[in-house]
């Protein structure tokens, strides 16, 4: 549930640092990479930064990329957003992700979703880029990893991490050291749902519950109306079906919560159906389609509030010209002026249609789980410290002005919350499948607080 998608990374008092050591320590003995550099901008200020990658595998032995973690180091709080332009390897399975470090200083983590690396073989061309969420030029001179040269040549002012040793690059800078939640052992408790519900006025909801949403606020367009009316369960669907025809009086914005705070570690699972085309009308509106948790903010910078979330924008919105898909965890913000403290991962890929999503919150870490596939994997600071509500929402960002009504449409089949436990998105799927096969339709055992 974003306000905004800018990362300004604060300064925060840090008491405990892990000093990085200076030292390039291969990986493996059969494991050699090395990294190459070069920008295809190579001003001192820019509008962008444009390093161009190339990782080479000059050990005997395959490299699985999805064990890859390749570290830009740069200077200074500002909100930066990635992007890649172009890859051989193809941008669809490149990630990156921006780490604070202790002080201001951060690095962009460049990470792989799949593939591999062969003996005597090399990426080709990463060409990557990223810029400032408010498109400010920004000084890149002063960052450790940048350099000038534009054409390719070894450069270990990069690090090269595999599975989580480092294997190229002298690294800089101090981390901090993550503070580390253990889960007590064992489940404790289940949420299943798999919405058989006849309206949004179904009294089952609130005594399951549940609370359609009918308060005004945001996110979303200043002035839109969150109508109950505009959610229902058709075929034991949650449908969502947020609408407007490009004015604030005329826009319906949609959202079921759980109405206790009573879930936290343990694991989130849902099917949702995100959708690129209206299902009426033109298209082209910022729309945000989700599936999240969130902790209320008491005041700006509470240091416990959480938020984990998957927020699917099939045409854009907050700078991004298309599809994208975001999966974000937040340690806290403030409205005014706006500032975050959350780190994200994304894909910008069209991803219409049904799709299993997992969050697993477990030992201080956040995976986050598309069909099966790791997605993004976060923690530290960003550790959620206080129970939290599970929602589904539809909201617009803003309005395109176009004429006409337009309705986009988000699905959820099912939800399931294993309170204290991780569950691998098989067995979830396993689970889901064994409840239904029982004829449940229902089952909260997890504890009110």
């Amino acid at each position: 549930m974003s306000r905004n998608f800018g990362k300004i990374l604060l300064s925060l008092a840090i008491t405990a640092v892990l000093t990085v050591v200076a030292l390039v320590i291969p990986a493996d003995a059969a494991q050699s990479v090395r990294l190459q550099y070069r920008t295809s901008s190579p001003g001192a200020t820019t509008a962008q930064a444009e390093p161009w990658l190339q990782l080479f595998n000059d050990g005997t032995t395959t490299i699985p990329l999805n064990q890859v973690k390749i570290r830009y180091y740069l200077k200074g709080a500002e909100t930066y957003r990635f992007a890649c332009s172009w890859a051989v390897v193809g941008c669809s399975t490149v990630t990156g992700q921006f780490v604070r470090q202790a002080g201001t200083d951060q690095y962009l983590e460049v990470g792989f979703t799949s593939g591999t690396l062969a003996p005597g073989s090399n990426t080709g061309d990463l060409q990557l880029r990223f810029y400032r969420a408010d498109w400010q030029t920004f000084q890149q001179s002063d960052d450790y990893s940048y350099g000038p040269q534009t054409a390719y040549g070894n450069w270990n002012k990069i690090t090269v991490y595999v599975n989580g040793q480092l294997a190229w690059g002298t690294p800089t800078g101090s981390e901090p050291t993550p503070t580390v939640t253990v889960t007590p052992p064992g489940p404790g408790g289940v949420l299943f749902d798999d919405f058989t519900y006849t309206s949004s006025a179904d009294p089952l909801l609130a005594q399951h519950g549940w609370t359609v949403r009918g308060s005004s606020g945001g996110p979303g367009v200043p002035g839109a109306t969150w109508s109950p009316s505009a959610v229902s369960f058709p075929g034991g669907l949650l449908t969502l079906d947020s609408s407007t025809n490009g004015t604030a009086g005329g826009t319906v914005q949609t959202e079921l919560s759980t109405t206790n705070r009573k879930f936290q570690e343990g694991t989130y699972a849902a099917r949702v159906r995100f959708s690129d085309a209206p299902t009426s009308g033109p298209d082209g509106e910022h729309v945000v389609q989700t599936f999240f948790t969130i902790t209320p903010l008491r005041y700006n910078l509470d240091p416990d509030y959480g938020e984990l979330d998957f927020e699917y924008l099939p045409n854009g919105g907050w700078g991004e010209p298309s599809n994208i898909l975001y999966a974000t965890s937040w340690e806290t913000y403030q409205g005014e002026p706006w500032q975050a403290v959350n780190t994200h991962t994304a894909e910008r890929v069209s991803f219409a249609g049904w799709h299993d999503l997992v969050i697993q919150v477990s030992g201080g870490r956040m995976k986050y789980y598309v069909d099966g596939r790791l997605f993004a994997d976060h923690g530290d600071i960003y550790y959620p410290e206080t129970p939290m509500w599970i929602m589904f929402n539809q909201w617009f960002i803003d309005l395109q002005g176009a004429t006409g009504t337009r309705t986009y449409r988000q699905q959820v089949d099912w939800i399931y919350h294993s309170k204290n436990e991780v569950v691998s998105p098989a067995d979830v799927q396993s689970r889901v499948a064994a409840l239904r096969s029982a004829g449940t339709a229902f089952r909260d055992t997890v504890p009110n607080p």
